[in-house]
């Protein structure tokens, strides 16, 4: 949808307390790793309640992690809209 999030942006969405899941699991993980940096991609399912409304969606994503020398840090994360229902 094009929606740009910061760290702060998403810390405080998950301490708001405004969406609560219910489900949260990824299948068809791949992992692919090019010297210092690993791309994760997977089909993410997704159940819950956001401001009181439920929710149900599949979506893809895909995060980008570097290695440092104190261990693999997150530095960037995208996923596609919501899949079309079955």
């Amino acid at each position: 949808m094009g929606k740009v999030f910061t760290k702060s942006d998403l810390l405080n969405e998950a301490r708001g307390g405004k969406t609560v899941y219910e489900r949260q699991d990824d299948s068809e993980q791949k992992v692919r790793v090019y010297g210092d940096t690993a791309i994760v991609t997977a089909l993410l399912h997704m159940k819950g309640t956001s401001e009181g409304k439920t929710f149900e969606r599949q979506l893809w994503f895909s995060d980008t992690y570097v290695r440092t020398p104190s261990g693999w840090r997150y530095v960037f994360g995208q996923a596609s809209i919501p899949l079309p229902a079955n």
